[in-house]
């Protein structure tokens, strides 16, 4: 159809139009729940109405259509029409005329429930983690039922008989027929709305599976659902499970049981106040008992009893460690005084020095070595004589081969450590090359010698040198 500001369609074919595309649409089956019904003679009107979107039809039929049913149908059934759609071309109306009317089974709504269910489920609408815990103790309790109903008076009386001061905001809705859904949605929204409502029961009294549908319904779950306030489900008996019950965070078996899961019993609170307050008391008693003989076993100890005593005690201990340590230092450092002395002793008995401070002295050659024998140096041999703080360097003039001793030469004897005895007869004697005076001192020192102890051998045992008696002491 074609048309422009220039060229405007009438009303008429406007409406004729319409009406042919909807004659060629056929009879369809339709779904939906009775709102409305009014029977006028021959024809019956009815306003069927979806029950999740808020859309309703008029629909025309013959009173006889109704009657064919074994029990007509009335206003909240939910049925299913046989129509053909109709246009009213006068009036502009849109209307279904009826053909045949059917109940919706038992069985049938079970199953549209069941697959209901399954949508939601695979939704996660019933999930367990979305469900959230009730508070302890609710400022205000929202309540949505019906109008002085049964479920109000056992939520509202035991509620206040479990906690006087709890309060309730109460909004009373159709619990069954076509309206319900719509005002326990609404109700529950406003609810939810409310600042000081901190729990929200939806309670309905028992009654037959009809008469629960609308709280199986899409729209009433997916409001339940989408609640920031906590929902209680308290619909029908223990046997009765609309989908309400699967999406609520609380299910409640009755009124009285949503009551009681809301609002806390304060006899019972004051109870477990007062066991919880005798156990604090047992538990601080026993905990203190505990420290007191703790304590008292320590007190009773010495160090506690007395500590003078133990002070003391301590301090003889201190004491005799004391004493202790000073004597094992006195004998220690006693003993290696004694030590020391007897090894300065050895020292000065193997020093040479020693036997050198005794008027002895060591011939050495030039070179250092040392002479053990008188016949090992050559006559005009140069050699040094060395005492115990001096020396003095001497000529061979001659080797004189000594018998025995004479007051005026001292009696040479062997070396013990040479070994090798002075020759004899081979005309040489050792003599140095001395003063006349110096030889009349050694001549009286020589006498008075032959009565000292015999020297050890050789001068010195470290180095075996060999000292001879005919040299002259001070020479």
């Amino acid at each position: 159809m074609e048309s422009s500001a220039e060229a405007p369609q009438p009303v008429r074919a406007v409406l004729q139009a319409v009406g042919g595309w909807i004659d060629r649409l056929g009879a369809i089956w339709v779904e939906g729940q009775i709102a409305e019904l009014n029977s006028r003679g021959r024809m019956s009107y009815l306003t069927l109405r979806d029950p999740i979107a808020n859309a309703s039809v008029r629909v025309l039929c013959e009173t006889s259509v109704l009657r064919r049913q074994g029990t007509p149908p009335g206003p909240g059934d939910r049925v299913v029409v046989h129509a053909k759609p109709d246009f009213y071309q006068l009036k502009g109306t849109f209307s279904l005329r009826a053909r045949e009317i059917r109940h919706v089974g038992i069985g049938e709504l079970l199953a549209r429930l069941e697959q209901l269910r399954r949508t939601l489920t695979a939704e996660g609408l019933f999930a367990p983690e979305r469900k959230r815990p009730l508070p302890f103790l609710p400022n205000t309790v929202g309540l949505v039922c019906g109008r002085d109903s049964a479920a109000e008076r056992d939520v509202l009386e035991n509620g206040r008989r479990r906690w006087p001061a709890v309060r309730f905001e109460v909004r009373p809705v159709a619990v069954q027929g076509d309206r319900a859904t719509r005002e326990v949605i609404d109700a529950l929204r406003e609810l939810d709305a409310h600042p000081e409502v901190d729990v929200i029961v939806i309670a309905r009294g028992g009654g037959s599976m009809e008469d629960l549908l609308p709280f199986s319904d899409e729209a009433l779950v997916r409001a339940a659902a989408e609640a920031a306030t906590p929902v209680v489900s308290a619909i029908g008996h223990e046997q009765d499970t609309p989908l309400l019950d699967h999406v609520a965070d609380v299910r409640a078996s009755t009124p009285t049981d949503a009551a009681k899961k809301v609002v806390p019993d304060v006899g019972e609170q004051l109870e477990i106040i007062r066991q919880l307050r005798d156990r604090g008391r047992r538990v601080i008693k026993g905990g203190l008992d505990r420290e007191f003989t703790w304590l008292s076993g320590i007190r009773s100890r010495p160090v506690l009893a007395d500590p003078v005593r133990e002070t003391e005690r301590l301090m003889d201990q201190v004491l005799e460690a004391r004493d202790r340590a000073r004597r094992s230092l006195t004998i220690s450092l006693d003993r290696a005084s004694d030590e020391l002395r007897h090894t300065e002793a050895r020292l000065h008995a193997l020093s040479p020095a020693t036997t050198l401070a005794r008027g002895y002295a060591i011939v050495q050659r030039e070179d250092g070595s040392v002479v053990r024998s008188a016949t090992e140096p050559a006559v005009g041999e140069s050699l040094r004589l060395r005492f115990a703080e001096d020396g003095l360097t001497a000529t061979v003039d001659s080797v004189d081969a000594l018998d025995g001793p004479t007051e005026e030469e001292p009696e040479t004897r062997e070396p013990r450590t040479s070994g090798r005895a002075t020759k004899s007869g081979s005309g040489r004697t050792a003599s140095k090359k001395a003063s006349p005076s110096k030889r009349a001192a050694a001549s009286k020192k020589t006498a008075a010698s032959k009565k000292a102890a015999e020297p050890e051998a050789g001068g010195t045992g470290a180095d075996d040198d060999t000292t001879t008696e005919n040299i002259t002491e001070g020479e």
